[in-house]
């Protein structure tokens, strides 16, 4: 793994986190408890900071930034970034789900107990309003989210990637 200071800033990690032996961190980065970073991720706090809550997992090949001197990047608890998606200079709240290959451009806000669909690409700017999915490109809500897939997915992702990287510590 690549954990490396930039401008005298260095990565700080909570308790029981997993990071790949691949996984690049970089710069003002800082992650809440039970995180996981996972094969071929960057989190790159270069040019900003990248703020993550607890139980958050950033899968193979994702990608987060943030904006020099305009957007950093804030991630909420319970949060999972799916397998090479980009989430760049935003603010995703609790309990949202981003889906396989999603974008996440600068100055959005993802508001808690969303999914974000895989593919979709979130233009810069928007407003994803709590409890509802967006999809497409670029995104849109396509309709309010159920209890179900709160739990059903939101969590469910989550609390695996919590499992997944027991498997993985020695």
């Amino acid at each position: 793994m690549i954990i490396k200071a930039v401008n005298g800033k260095s990565p700080a990690f909570g308790n029981d986190c997993y990071i790949a032996e691949n996984a690049t961190i970089v710069g003002e980065v800082s992650m809440g408890d039970h995180c996981s970073v996972w094969f071929n991720a960057v989190i790159r706090g270069d040019v900003n900071y990248i703020k993550m809550g607890h139980k958050v997992n950033i899968q193979d090949g994702a990608v987060i930034h943030c904006t020099y001197q305009k957007y950093p990047t804030i991630i909420g608890n319970n949060v999972s970034v799916g397998h090479n998606a980009i989430v760049h200079g935003c603010t995703i709240h609790d309990n949202v789900l981003v889906g396989m290959g999603a974008i996440i451009m600068d100055n959005c806000v993802v508001e808690s107990n969303s999914i974000i669909a895989a593919g979709a690409v979130v233009t810069q700017n928007t407003h994803v309003e709590a409890g509802t999915i967006y999809a497409g490109v670029p995104a849109k809500k396509v309709k309010d989210i159920s209890q179900e897939l709160i739990s059903g997915e939101i969590d469910r992702i989550a609390n695996n990637y919590v499992m997944y990287s027991g498997w993985f510590k020695e």
